[in-house]
């Protein structure tokens, strides 16, 4: 079985990664979108009671009380600083908030949407490579770098066709960070707080679409 070359550490920001076995898509439509961001941020909080799966399919008003006390009753594990949805992989900046937090989360997060996807596409077999990725963040300048690198993936990726596009797409934390929606598990402040402004932040964000589309520069990101 793989082992992990560095140990995750509870306080520390890490860059965590991951792609599908055999580099197929794995996000094929909106619903499997939302299904993926629904999981990941409900196995954000330790022990929830229920699996995700029978969560799903409670009324709507159990739904909305049950996600509500998940939010007050139940501590985080992790701590979202920003993400990104692609068509065939996944990048979260997150920090481990309790030992163990982020195996247990990406464990939950794997394996709950893969049954998901593989029940939807009458599919058998494992989804996901069989180890996350995961890169300790080290330096303050090193946190938004990958920052930046993971919100402007999809548009140096050619997911879309231009970086104005990134306003409109709804599978990563840019819109969060933009004031164009809210999301409870997510924390700005450790990337706003080097920012005077919002304007600052995505002029620091446009000025790098270039740069960051020659890959070779930023090898330690690639998901080989």
């Amino acid at each position: 079985m793989p082992r992990r070359r560095i140990v995750i550490t509870t306080g520390e920001i890490y860059h965590i990664f991951n792609r599908s076995v055999g580099r197929v898509p794995i996000f094929n439509s909106t619903r499997d979108y939302k299904r993926a961001l629904e999981v990941f941020q409900f196995y954000a909080y330790s022990n929830p009671p229920l699996k995700y799966s029978r969560f799903n399919v409670l009324p709507s008003d159990q739904k909305v009380a049950f996600l509500q006390n998940l939010h007050t009753s139940h501590p985080k594990i992790v701590k979202f600083i920003t993400y990104c949805l692609m068509p065939n992989h996944f990048h979260f900046l997150v920090t481990e908030l309790q030992e163990n937090g982020i195996s247990t989360f990406m464990r939950n997060f794997q394996n709950s949407y893969a049954k998901f996807f593989n029940t939807k596409y009458d599919r058998t077999g494992a989804l996901f490579q069989s180890m996350f990725k995961a890169v300790r963040i080290e330096t303050d300048e090193q946190l938004l770098h990958v920052s930046r690198y993971i919100h402007l993936n999809p548009a140096t990726s050619f997911v879309l066709r231009d970086v104005e596009e990134l306003d409109h797409y709804h599978w990563s934390s840019w819109n969060t960070y933009n004031q164009l929606s809210a999301q409870d598990v997510f924390d700005t402040s450790a990337i706003m707080s080097h920012f005077k402004s919002l304007e600052d932040f995505r002029r620091f964000n446009f000025d790098q679409v270039d740069y960051q589309r020659n890959l070779d520069e930023i090898k330690h990101l690639k998901l080989e």
